[in-house]
């Protein structure tokens, strides 16, 4: 049976929720009283329902019971914020509903308080700007607004710079409304050093997380393990001069973009490069539509020498005058995967400008990556030994590696050799997915983090579940439009111990995560160095699946007097660690995931299975909360038909013979 809900390309995205209206419309037809209903957003922001009764229907309250009825049967933000009765449509000449001549909604003051004070309405437009909606009411929770821990971490950082008070990531999932958070930020104390501009030393150290890939990349020599690529295909006539210029304009702004890591007896530091030295090359090569994927796989694998070579490769791909695909690769250790939002819309900024026959006109940033390395290293020493002692309780006893079945034995050295699987988890399973979050005060990644953790420990290994997951690490807002390595990795530790219901997991998850935010300023790699873990080629260091929340683009790429800029998905052939699960919510509903793995230990069909069950067990979480994990469904009906028929089919004709 097939019931048609409405087009994919009708499709709004509201307060950060992408919505189809048709869903809307069928659960409001189904009211008694209602004989047609359409649903609109307004202004693409705020859901309208106009909905036409039937003929013996009264009317007087009818908005009213259908806030209530479409509120029995659909979360929050997909109930209407105004309901229109309207005695008949208006019709175009082709007997279609004239859009443009449904009259004006109006909507309940009530439904977004107005802020009654100073620091309720510098709250209201910081939480709009971070999220990206028009207007915040002081009671609506920054969460159920599509707001998740990534989001999150920006808003404590504008918080900091607004009233210049220190708050950790918790206050804001224990006060997710702006009146709540006003009321902590009147009694928080005063905020840590903002980080400007820093006198610079002779030679500059590493942070971190730098000195680790420069450890890792002098042990393993140059590879592709820690490229970032961004390939985008071009669409009209492009200027290969102007694209040149502007790509030496976004080097000479982002000091990251034109550094080398060079040493001295062992001790790296970095050199940033000026002049001819610093502009990145601009390979072009003229290809044939069927060469295309050979010539971008070999694009996204160039291999970077980090004490030669500026961390930016660029190659242009020209399939004809009109049709091309730029291909940027930077090395991990001057950006992330946050970076390529400001990266591209510098690299738009500077074309634009090119173009005019003019130099990019845009505001000096307000630090650069070296001022952010001497600053992190300062404020580790001053401020940081209580978040590391908090590491130190909460990781103590740590097993070494999870025991997890691979199809093969573990090599001595790991090759880091990898493929990438794509999955995806509709639009109905996600909205249960947000709603189950809602209901238990977390997040969507709480809920996916903690059937992660349900699978894992089904499939054998243990109790004891530790799973990485990266998090943006722009702790200062000046961070915000900078490109260079931020990212911080989190140790995420959880017991499944005692059966727990889904319900009680969430509960657990919800508390490692909320402790690990708000202990995110120690490096990953301080940490490694302080635990000491014993170390191996074979594996990554405590933990060896992460798992990640890629914040989606709400808008597309665009580069000027080009008709259209689309980017390629395209994979570097290599795996840091044996199972690393992305999810992005897509632009056509639901979840976009994408799993790399590490071929050296895992088959291909053994991620699949393993992609599928996570699926499985989330419908089933969604379904029953409150059953325990150990009998959440995994099996698909060939694996439930195999474990009990097949194996179970024991019967052997026994021959005749005496004893």
């Amino acid at each position: 049976r097939l019931e048609f809900v409405g087009r994919a390309d009708e499709q709004v995205k509201v307060r950060g929720f992408r919505i189809e209206p048709g869903e809307i419309e069928t659960v409001l037809s189904g009211h008694p009283a209602v004989d047609r209903a359409l649903v609109i957003a307004d202004q693409g922001q705020r859901l309208v329902a106009y909905v036409g009764p039937k003929a013996d229907a009264h009317t007087g309250e009818l908005g009213e019971e259908l806030r209530q009825f479409a509120g029995g049967q659909l979360p929050d933000f997909m109930i209407p914020s105004s309901f229109v009765v309207l005695g008949e449509f208006p019709l175009t000449v082709n007997g279609k509903v004239d859009r443009a001549a449904l009259p004006a909604p109006v909507f309940d003051s009530g439904s977004a308080l107005a802020p009654r004070n100073p620091t309720e309405e510098i709250l209201c437009g910081l939480f709009a700007d971070v999220l990206g909606v028009p207007e915040v009411g002081v009671e609506d929770s920054f969460f159920n607004l599509g707001g998740h821990s990534l989001l999150a971490t920006r808003v404590i950082s504008r918080v900091r710079s607004a009233f210049g008070v220190e708050l950790g990531v918790r206050a804001l999932f224990e006060a997710p409304t702006v009146a709540g958070l006003a009321r902590v930020v009147a009694g928080a104390g005063q905020a840590r050093v903002a980080l400007e501009p820093m006198a610079r030393p002779e030679r500059l150290p590493l942070s971190f997380a730098q000195n680790r890939l420069w450890f890792l990349s002098r042990l393993e020599g140059p590879s592709a393990t820690y490229n970032i690529p961004l390939a985008v295909r071009l669409t009209g006539p492009l200027d290969q001069e102007a694209l040149r210029e502007a790509l030496s304009d976004v080097a000479a702004r982002h000091e990251s973009l034109r550094t080398v890591i060079s040493d001295q007896d062992g001790m790296p530091y970095q050199q940033v490069r000026a002049g001819g030295a610093a502009r990145p090359a601009l390979m072009v090569t003229e290809i044939t539509e069927a060469e295309l994927g050979n010539a971008l796989d070999s694009a996204v694998r160039h291999a970077f020498n980090l004490g030669q070579d500026i961390p930016v490769h660029a190659e242009l791909l020209v399939l004809s005058a009109e049709d091309s695909v730029l291909v940027l690769v930077i090395h991990h250790i001057s950006a992330d995967g946050w970076s390529l939002e400001p990266l591209w819309r510098d690299v738009a900024t500077a074309y634009a400008a090119r173009l005019r026959g003019a130099a990019p006109g845009w505001r000096p940033l307000p630090v650069q990556y070296a001022d952010y390395t001497l600053w992190q290293r300062d404020r580790l020493a001053q401020s940081l030994e209580p978040q590391l002692d908090y590491w130190k309780r909460t990781l103590a006893g740590l097993p070494e590696r999870m025991e997890l079945p691979t199809d093969r034995p573990y090599p001595a050295v790991a090759t880091h050799r990898g493929e990438t699987l794509d999955f995806h988890w509709d639009a109905e399973l996600h909205q249960g997915l947000v709603e189950l979050a809602h209901a238990g005060n977390a997040t969507v990644f709480m809920v996916v983090h903690a059937a992660l953790v349900a699978l894992l420990h089904r499939m054998g290994a243990g109790e004891d579940i530790a799973i990485g997951s990266p998090i943006a690490g722009r702790t200062d807002e000046a961070l915000d439009d900078l490109v260079g390595f931020f990212v911080n990795t989190l140790v995420l530790r959880t017991d499944v111990s005692g059966d727990p219901t889904f319900h009680e997991l969430l509960d657990r998850v919800r508390e490692v995560d909320l402790g690990a935010y708000a202990h995110q300023e120690v490096p990953f790699e301080h940490l490694v160095e302080t635990l000491n873990p014993e170390r191996t080629l074979a594996h990554h260091p405590l933990f060896q699946t992460m798992l990640a929340w890629q914040n989606a683009a709400d808008s597309e790429l665009t580069l000027s007097g080009l008709s259209s800029a689309v980017t390629l998905p395209v994979h570097t052939g290599t795996a840091r660690m044996d199972l690393v699960f992305g999810l992005t919510e897509s632009l056509t509903g639901g979840l976009d995931g994408l799993v790399e793995f590490n071929t050296d230990v895992f088959e291909r069909s053994t991620v699949e299975a393993l992609t599928a069950r996570l699926g499985r067990l989330l419908a089933a979480a969604v379904a029953e909360p409150e059953r325990p994990v150990s009998e959440l469904d995994l099996l698909d009906e060939r694996e439930r038909e195999l474990v009990v028929s097949g194996w179970n089919d024991t019967v052997r004709e026994v021959p005749g013979l005496s004893l």
